[in-house]
């Protein structure tokens, strides 16, 4: 589905990643981890457009994706829920749903299959994005871009500040995601919530990517814990 190979990407010429290679299977969660700074989220950045890499190539389902503006990504099938949540909180849920929605026919993610996903924004359909908690603005974002019918979902962070009971909920909901064929490229700094939902993992540190693993291998390994994701 998704394949990076050895991108180098700069915040004016600060050099952020170095040499950033993994790939995406089809159905399949790969998690980034790393604690803040370690180039997660400007590694999601740099796959939606946002960031250009200097250097390396990016491949969604084969075809280049390297400087393309982040519409053209978008429309070709890849959703993104920023780190921010990114909803506008003047809409209601269901404008903020329907807006940017992609309605083919045959369409997998429509509005009622998003209000039976997530029974909580049909509840709250009327109300403004400002009036929402967390954990309900978190899923609104999800489905908003599910909304596009990505083919892959980018997921930055969704379990931060949230309360355990709201991430639980969001675990289940990758989960079904997962089990439905979605390729989902999660970065997370919670490590339970990452081995929860992900098939495999890439530990990142500095720019570079110091570990690559099952949810086992990593669980297993103490030395790579302690080392970069410990706080």
């Amino acid at each position: 589905m998704l394949e990076i190979d050895r991108i180098d990407t700069f915040h004016g010429e600060s050099h952020i990643l170095r040499g950033v290679s993994f790939d995406v299977a089809e159905g399949e969660v790969v998690c980034l981890l790393g604690r803040n700074g370690a180039g997660k989220t400007t590694t999601l950045m740099s796959i939606m457009g946002y960031l250009v890499p200097r250097s390396g190539a990016m491949r969604l389902r084969g075809r280049s994706i390297a400087g393309l503006p982040s519409h053209q990504i978008a429309r070709a099938g890849v959703g993104f829920v920023p780190q921010e949540r990114g909803i506008f909180p003047s809409l209601t849920v269901r404008e903020n749903l329907t807006v940017f929605a992609r309605t083919t026919p045959g369409a997998r993610w429509t509005l009622d299959r998003i209000y039976q996903v997530f029974p909580r924004l049909r509840e709250r359909e009327r109300n403004l994005g400002f009036q929402l908690s967390g954990g309900e603005q978190q899923m609104l974002s999800i489905a908003r871009a599910l909304m596009l019918n990505p083919d892959l979902l980018l997921l930055d962070e969704p379990s931060e500040g949230l309360a355990p009971m709201i991430v639980n909920e969001i675990v289940e909901v990758m989960r079904g995601l997962k089990k439905e064929g979605l390729a989902i490229l999660l970065v997370e700094q919670n490590l339970h919530t990452a081995l929860a939902v992900a098939d495999r993992h890439h530990v990142v540190n500095k720019g570079e990517i110091m570990f690559t693993g099952t949810s086992a291998e990593l669980e297993a390994d103490e030395s790579v814990k302690s080392r970069y994701l410990a706080v």
